[in-house]
Parts: structure tokens; sequence; C-alpha cells
């Protein structure tokens, strides 16, 4: 990458981090360009280079959370529908979220903001599809709840457990163990797909 490209790239993600700060702190709707620029201590000409509207920030910033989580449905399509392999996704997945956690806060407390950019309608049929990598085609009611709830117990912690006492580690560390046991309880022994190199012994 050349010089002038990574002063682009810091400068847009210069960008993406006041404004997200803002977003947070006043409001989506409270914050303009304006506000945005002068943080940054930049023209608005100079804003306008990397983006044209609050709208293309928020979708700019969307789209670097998603692009983890495309690789990582990606993977988890490639893998045996193992207990082992949803549990490997599970752990990635909280991986993911750590990188986006301000954006989950934000898309948590300016909901209608999220709606009306399409951006929530696209996050749901990424939720579906790793629900969908983490049950069974035949499991019951009970075993897909967990699952599901494994997923959004973890949204929810990142969200709820910023005002709880205690070391972020720690806590995304219990985050995950919540979501890991979740899933493991959803796929007990018995109905766990064998294993593809596990020998058949035929009766004589």
């Amino acid at each position: 990458m050349s010089t002038s490209q990574a002063r682009r790239g810091n400068t847009r993600q210069r960008i993406q981090d006041v404004a997200l700060e803002l977003f947070s702190e006043h409001g989506y709707d409270k914050t303009s360009l304006r506000e945005i620029a002068e943080k940054l201590d930049v023209t608005k000409a100079a804003l306008y280079y990397h983006f044209k509207t609050k709208e293309d920030i928020i979708i700019s910033l969307f789209q670097d959370l998603a692009r983890p989580i495309d690789e990582l449905i990606a993977w988890a399509g490639t893998q045996p529908r193992t207990l082992e392999t949803k549990q490997e996704l599970i752990r990635r997945y909280s991986e993911s979220l750590r990188v986006g956690e301000r954006l989950f806060r934000f898309m948590q407390e300016n909901q209608a903001a999220v709606r009306d950019l399409s951006i929530g309608e696209s996050f749901k049929q990424r939720m579906l599809t790793l629900f969908d990598l983490l049950k069974e085609p035949d499991a019951e009611l009970v075993d897909q709840v967990r699952c599901i709830t494994a997923l959004f117990s973890m949204h929810a912690g990142l969200f709820a457990m910023q005002n709880m006492k205690g070391d972020p580690e720690e806590k995304r560390k219990a985050i995950l163990e919540v979501a890991t046991e979740l899933v493991t309880a959803a796929n007990p022994p018995s109905r766990r797909p064998a294993r593809p190199d596990s020998a058949q012994t035929e009766a004589p």
C-alpha cells in the first residue's frame, strides 16, 4: 500500500471512530456532518471526500463489521456439523463482536435509524444463517431456542454488561461461556451426527 493510500485509510477510520463516538454521545439524529468535521478539525470538503452523508458512515461501519461475519459463515459452511465446529463458530463470533462492540451499542441505542437504513434487516439475515449453522435440522423447539439465545445473549451481554463492574475481558469470557453452554446443551450426544471418520461396526 502506498503512503497516500495509507493516509486515506487512516483518515477514513478516524472519521468512522469520531462519528460513532458522537452518535453514541448525542444520538444519530442530533449529530451533523459539520459537528463531525469540527471534532476531527477538518473541513467539510475533506469529510465529503470520504463520506457524503451520515448514512454513508454508518453503512461503511456495518460493512466493516459484516465482513468477518460473512467469512465466518463461509468457513462454517465447509465444516462438519459437529459440536466442536459449533463451539468454534461461537468463539470466532465472539471475536467478531469484540471488534464491533461500539457499533453494536449504537445499533441498540439507535434502532429507528438502523431500521431506516435497512442495516437491521441485513444483520437479521446473517443471524438467521448463523442460527441455522448452530442448530440441527431436526432440532426440538427447546434446542432451537437455546441456539438463538446463545447468539442474542452475546449481543445483549455487550450492551447490558457495560454498566456492570468488572474487567471487560472477564465479562467477555463470561458471556462466551454462557453462549457455549447453551450451544452444547442444544446438541446432546444422543442427537449429534456421527463423526465422518467413525467406524461403523456391523453385526456378523
